[in-house]
């Protein structure tokens, strides 16, 4: 971080850094211990993709119908910091708890809660982008929240990746040495949100109700009023419910995919390490470029971009095969994250971000519900894996010609 990044925004781009290695251990180890479970309950390798599949999607159904309410109820005054710290409580405790089952479906069931939560609090942190800094510098404040977030929580993912190799020589099991990384997480990410909490006041606010309940559902129906006569917001969040939906069906579920095709569980850790170390330089490259770059056309290279990898992710059977997919994701993960979440807090009313960022969470980080759902059905369907990821392509094309239309409206 620059010399130029305030204290708060320091503080905001932390709890990046802390959330960050639970996507990472989402979307890297927690998938093998699964496969671990499943295995040990003789379920098909089909079936376990499946099943990670759809427990991701009801995460994201949970996400969709709680975010808009709570998202909506957070902007009253006072209220955005309390519902934060009780998602990030929520889920930092399921975290803790997925390392002490050994059933596959009790793992599920904990998982499910935990990524709901996560998510949950992403729509206040998300909304907080508009009181800690200008519009001016939300390009490059969240692109740095993205991409110190990326090689940050590498820090605690090394550490559980040694745990993951080499608990028998440590003379630890499986489940003992996964109880280890799941503690670990939490505890980075509890951390890491303690400045954030600490030095966070909410600016833009409504004030506050008789009757709260009440009067956010009253705000949560008057929003979808209101997106009828503002369609460059309207086009906006149809265009990233779909292309976001692709982004994040390939993170939730690449580990999985690997694993399900027989690929060395090594290997596929550390390439995914890999993007993890690339996202960071090409986040930040695509932040300092929004100054000199519309930041629409970006955006748009970002989906054309991540199209080609869906339809590379068919030829997928070599190992190196998903070393190349892992740079690739690398370069436009952190940047179409980024430009999206700040294009975003920018054509929204500042004093209703909360509300706003509840509806643009619900297809936001960690959701990936039509696209987790699609994958998982047609690779059962067809009985080929690969089919079923590629499939995704068509998400990135109808969230293209969406974004067009956003763009047409934003000129």
């Amino acid at each position: 971080m620059t010399s130029k990044t305030t204290s708060l925004e320091k503080k905001w781009i932390m709890y990046d850094i802390g959330n960050s290695a639970f996507t990472l251990l989402v979307s890297t180890i927690m998938p093998i211990y699964f496969n671990f479970l499943a295995d040990s309950a003789h379920i098909s390798e089909t079936n376990y993709l499946a099943f990670w599949g759809y427990a991701t999607s009801i995460a994201t159904i949970i996400t969709a119908i709680l975010g808009p309410i709570l998202g909506t109820a957070s902007d009253f005054k006072g209220w955005k910091k309390k519902l934060f710290m009780v998602a990030l409580l929520i889920g930092a405790l399921g975290c803790i708890l997925l390392g002490f089952t050994s059933s596959w479906l009790w793992f599920l069931c904990l998982f499910v809660i935990a990524k709901s939560a996560y998510s949950l609090s992403l729509v206040f942190y998300d909304s907080m982008l508009i009181d800690i800094t200008t519009p001016e510098r939300m390009d490059n404040v969240s692109a740095k929240g993205y991409a110190w977030g990326y090689i940050g929580s590498c820090i605690p993912f090394i550490a559980s990746l040694a745990l993951v190799l080499f608990y028998e020589q440590l003379s630890l099991t499986m489940e003992t040495a996964m109880s280890i990384c799941f503690l670990l997480i939490a505890l980075w990410w509890l951390l890491l949100s303690v400045p954030l909490i600490l030095g966070y006041h909410q600016t833009y606010y409504l004030e506050k109700e008789n009757y709260y309940v009440k009067a956010s559902f009253l705000r949560l129906k008057n929003i979808f009023i209101e997106l009828k006569n503002n369609p460059k917001v309207l086009f906006f969040l149809i265009a990233f419910f779909f292309y976001i939906d692709g982004v994040y069906t390939i993170i939730d579920m690449a580990t999985a995919y690997g694993t399900a095709l027989g690929l060395d569980t090594t290997g596929l850790l550390l390439a995914l390490l890999l993007t993890q170390i690339v996202a960071f330089p090409a986040a930040l490259i695509f932040g300092k470029l929004s100054s000199s770059i519309e930041n629409t056309k970006l955006i748009k290279i970002c989906i054309f971009a991540y199209f080609l990898i869906a339809l590379y992710g068919i030829t997928l059977q070599q190992q190196y095969q998903f070393w190349i997919l892992a740079v690739g994701v690398g370069i436009f993960q952190g940047a179409i994250q980024s430009l999206s979440r700040s294009y975003y807090a920018k054509i929204i009313p500042a004093n209703r971000s909360g509300e706003y960022f509840g509806l643009y969470d619900i297809c936001g980080k960690g959701a990936s519900f039509m696209g987790t759902t699609l994958v998982s059905l047609i690779s059962q369907v067809t009985g080929m894996m690969n089919i079923g990821v590629g499939s995704l392509a068509i998400m990135f094309f109808i969230g293209f010609v969406f974004f067009k239309k956003t763009e047409k409206l934003h000129q």
